[in-house]
């Protein structure tokens, strides 16, 4: 579908590609990958037509159709939330009007044998059938759907879009990108303005009905639930691999043991082969077997292993000074803005030594709380911090506070004190700023490298309490890592907000639930929490919601309640439940066979046989289109 050629990019003689060439087919879900500053952000962009290589091309059928969301936009604020997604069906509205203007002027015409009359009629009933395949009766739905899933809710939809925060207005832009159902759609850190229940929604939409997608993101779990397929972009080269992020991980690391041990049976082969040389060179008995292992030497293929970008984040917080064994008790706290209510009843205590989230819908109050224990907004109730508790704070705009006239050295100069000033040098080059990168202005760094620097704040001076507010947005997966262990390192207290899963599994012991005006505590990390919540979900819609062929069955206009209904009605029921439990089951096993023979599949494509065996793609492909059907009708049985 598209087709990279030899594409090469340079800026001032450093090359950002070299050379590089990939297809992407229809249907592909792709992850970008690689270092922050390795090109992923420059790739979306020239697919999107907004850069020029270098040298090379993307070709791109003129019937394409591109959707782009970038990190970064200046968005619109003069219509309503509705207004502004259904500009995804303009050319809905450009159809109706051109079917309007034809039927106008079949009715001023009266040359109903002629040619031009029956062009009209032909263009008329191409159209509308045209819009009735798209979807043309049903967009409003459509509309009210999409917006949903991504966390807005019905009262917002007559809401100006300039009442909204920066990340709420990107989320109508993805809105609008999803309801254009583009033929590729380009997604450049689409998760970092989303709660964790939009990501799931946003995952579910991108598997099972987004056509290609090339995504960058720094969220692992949202990248395997979502892609098929891995390039990895370092060094200016890029490793293409047709598995998601995961088995990359472990077919990447089996590519490179299984190139060095080749290298080195190859090095061994060279050494022996040179020293029987040497050793016979001037041996006229031997003359001939020295003739045979020198032209033996000059046809060998070297063995050649794949650069590797060794540049990490090094990562580690000061030892904690002691606080109290409270560093936080909150009593009866509330917070609202005029009439809106953001919460109250807060009561929570946190011990010393805890690691905790906050989880919950963007808006419910997660920031806000933590403003409120920085003493940044006033607030209701009692909350009070423990005896020498000190903060180390991030917050999530954080990067954004940057100046961007300023040098990465003079930015930390700025705020270091004391001798910590000594080893801004070394501080830097702990978090990839050494050498000319430290001279490099605020204003063109990545945002990945905007984050790193202002982290780099908690490291001035010793903390015993970490805030941190969306710290992974931006982070490349190696510094996710870092930064995850050198906070399970980290003998002081730690509130995180974060939609992460990946990043908060393992780390935190504890999670605060913000949503509905109160704030509430769930044991556990954050794969238990989310188990819980899903299983919290089933037993409501047990409790409240029959099933569909039960109801149908029953008067609607005298509904009977559940525990009146007659024996025989209630062994229908149960006969339909277990029915459906085991239409679930069969399904369920299905798709783990599908999925099962898929990766057996994508393992063999990986392979220097299997990447040109067409039958194995065919094969593929055929396997993936009985997946989504199956995941479509298991969709359809939890409904």
């Amino acid at each position: 579908m598209i087709s990279v050629d030899s594409l090469s990019v340079s800026f001032g003689g450093y090359n950002l590609f070299d050379e590089i060439s990939f297809v992407v087919d229809k249907k592909d879900k792709i992850a970008l990958v690689g270092k922050n500053g390795a090109g992923k952000s420059t790739m979306l962009k020239i697919f999107a037509g907004l850069q020029e290589p270098t040298s090379g091309r993307v070709s791109i059928p003129k019937d394409i159709t591109i959707g782009y969301l970038p990190q970064q936009m200046n968005l619109s604020d003069v219509r309503t939330v509705q207004e502004e997604a259904a500009l995804a069906f303009e050319h809905f509205h450009q159809m109706e009007a051109e079917i309007d203007r034809l039927s106008l002027s079949l009715t001023e015409r009266t040359d109903y044998e002629s040619a031009d009359y029956h062009n009209i009629i032909d263009r008329m009933t191409s159209l509308s059938e045209q819009l009735l395949l798209l979807g043309g009766n049903n967009y409003q739905s459509e509309i009210e759907k999409t917006l949903m899933g991504l966390g807005f809710r019905r009262e917002d939809f007559g809401r100006s879009t300039h009442q909204f925060s920066g990340g709420w207005r990107m989320r109508i832009e993805l809105a609008k990108l999803l309801l254009k159902k583009p033929d590729v759609l380009l997604l450049d850190e689409p998760t970092n303005h989303l709660d964790i229940e939009s990501i799931q929604w946003l995952e579910n939409f991108l598997a099972t009905q987004a056509n290609a997608v090339l995504l960058v993101s720094h969220d692992r779990d949202f990248i395997d639930n979502v892609t098929r397929r891995t390039i990895e972009i370092s060094l200016g080269k890029i490793y293409d691999y047709r598995v998601n992020y995961s088995k990359y991980v472990v077919l990447r690391k089996e590519r490179k043991e299984q190139q060095m041990r080749a290298f080195e049976n190859q090095q061994k082969q060279i050494q022996d082969t040179e020293a029987f040389i040497e050793k016979f060179r001037y041996k006229a008995t031997k003359a001939v077997q020295v003739q045979s292992r020198i032209k033996q030497l000059g046809k060998i293929d070297r063995v050649e292993i794949d650069d590797e970008d060794r540049s990490t984040l090094r990562l580690k917080f000061p030892p904690a000074p002691r606080s109290g064994s409270f560093p936080i008790i909150m009593e009866g706290v509330a917070k609202s803005y005029g009439d809106h209510l953001i919460f109250e009843q807060v009561d929570l205590t946190i011990n010393r030594g805890e690691k905790i989230a906050f989880v919950g819908k963007n808006g419910e109050g997660k920031s806000t709380l933590v403003k409120c224990i920085m003493e940044q907004i006033p607030y209701e109730g009692k909350l009070q911090l423990g005896h020498q508790v000190k903060i180390g704070y991030f917050a999530q705009n954080q990067a954004d506070l940057l100046d961007p006239k300023l040098s990465v050295f003079e930015t930390i100069d700025y705020v270091a004190t004391g001798d910590v000033r000594t080893k801004i040098r070394d501080i830097l080059g702990a978090f990839m700023f050494g050498g000319e990168a430290s001279d490099k202005k605020v204003a063109v760094l990545s945002g990945g490298e905007r984050s790193r620097l202002a982290m780099i704040r908690l490291l001035l001076e010793p903390v015993n309490l970490l805030i941190l507010d969306e710290p992974t947005n931006h982070l490349d997966m190696r510094s996710k890592d870092v930064l995850k262990e050198a906070l399970i390192a980290f003998d002081g207290t730690v509130i995180l907000v974060s939609h992460d899963r990946e990043f908060l599994g393992g780390l935190v012991e504890k999670v605060y639930e913000f949503g509905n005006q109160r704030v509430k505590e769930h044991l556990g990390g954050i794969y238990e929490f989310l188990e819980k919540k899903k299983l919290d979900s089933l037993q409501e819609l047990e409790r409240n919601a029959p099933s569909k062929t039960l109801s149908n069955a029953v008067d609607k206009s005298s509904p009977i309640p559940l525990n009146k209904l007659s024996r025989e009605e209630q062994k229908e029921q149960n006969r339909l439940k277990k029915k459906l439990e085991k239409d679930i089951a069969d399904v369920e096993e299905k798709i783990a066979s599908l999925e099962a023979e898929i990766s057996r599949l994508e393992s063999a494509l990986n392979t220097v046989e299997g990447a040109s065996d067409t039958t194995l793609y065919a094969r593929l492909t055929d396997l993936q289109r009985q997946l989504s059907s199956e995941m479509e009708r298991w969709e359809e049985l939890l409904r």
